[in-house]
């Protein structure tokens, strides 16, 4: 799995914990909802910090509770 695709992978779940729409999620975070698309499909092909941190701010998280899931362990992860 990419690291793309698990960032994808984490957004959908922790909106479906946390009860809520990708457009509030584009909203609280800042993320513009064409920016956001392509992160949700796949076609975002790079991240960076600021992005990942934007993220964790629009579900009220620290960067640490982002990345703090099995998704993400280096093992199991396409580093490029």
């Amino acid at each position: 799995m990419t690291v793309n695709d698990a960032v994808a992978k984490r957004i959908s779940v922790l909106l479906k914990e946390k009860d809520m729409t990708l457009y509030r999620l584009e909203q609280n975070s800042g993320i513009q909802h064409g920016s956001m698309a392509c992160i949700m499909n796949g076609r975002n092909k790079t991240f960076t910090l600021s992005t990942v941190i934007m993220l964790a701010h629009g579900f009220n998280m620290t960067l640490t509770e982002f990345l703090d899931d099995e998704i993400f362990d280096y093992d199991k992860l396409e580093v490029e």
